[in-house]
């Protein structure tokens, strides 16, 4: 599936990528909603569909991952909220192997996601995947999310890359036709962003899938002079 003689960057995605996307699910319909309820008031059932419904109007904008934002709109301290169930915070599996196959190849490996600062480094304080990584770029210091082909010109322009030697990973369809449009060539998405979740089907995706990491290893050491 993938030619790692053909690649000389690695772009992954961290939520529904590296990490088990189960956590954002289950806080965001689930832990909030019922938060909010607490401190706020209300139906539970009916928070949770007014809540729903609200943060789905932003869905692909970058407020629709900025915490702040939602603390705002919702006059509650979303970080707080969500550092109180961080212990879902997991890895998907195989990550750890990939990102140290990763490490001792030619390639060089960048995290570029769509997460707010607050919480990427939450995450990134649950599991250390910096040690991993070249550089770490989020959408909010490009002010535009991963499904605006800008973010990718942008990327580009501040850090350069050649997108016809880059594969992106994301579990998003949005932010794998953006990326390439803007010209990367090499588009790789998993079967199976959120753990708790069933599979996708082929056909509900239209780039090569896989499900676990392991299925593009190995890669093949740098060749010494």
């Amino acid at each position: 599936m993938i030619n790692w003689h053909d690649i000389d960057t690695v772009l992954l995605d961290m939520d529904g990528t590296l990490l088990d996307l189960h956590y954002d699910n289950f806080f965001w319909t689930q832990h909030l909603p019922r938060r909010y309820s607490e401190i706020h008031g209300g139906d539970l059932h009916q928070v949770t569909d007014t809540l729903l419904t609200r943060i789905m109007s932003e869905r692909g904008s970058l407020n629709w991952y900025c915490l702040d934002y939602w603390s705002q709109e919702l006059n509650l301290d979303i970080p707080a909220l969500k550092a109180e169930v961080a212990h879902l915070i997991q890895p998907l599996p195989s990550t750890s192997n990939f990102l140290s196959a990763l490490n001792t190849s030619h390639c060089e490996t960048w995290l570029v996601t769509n997460a707010h600062r607050v919480g990427l480094d939450m995450k990134l304080k649950r599991t250390d995947l910096q040690r991993w990584l070249k550089r770490i770029v989020s959408s909010h210091d490009l002010a535009v999310p991963k499904e605006d082909p800008r973010f990718w010109e942008r990327l580009c322009q501040q850090h350069h890359f050649n997108p016809d030697r880059s594969l992106l990973i994301d579990d998003t369809h949005s932010v794998l036709e953006a990326a390439g449009q803007f010209g990367i060539r090499h588009l790789l998405t998993l079967k199976q962003p959120d753990s708790q979740k069933p599979l996708r089907q082929d056909s509900e995706m239209t780039y090569p899938a896989i499900h676990h990491f392991d299925e593009i290893l190995p890669i093949p050491k740098p060749v010494l002079p």
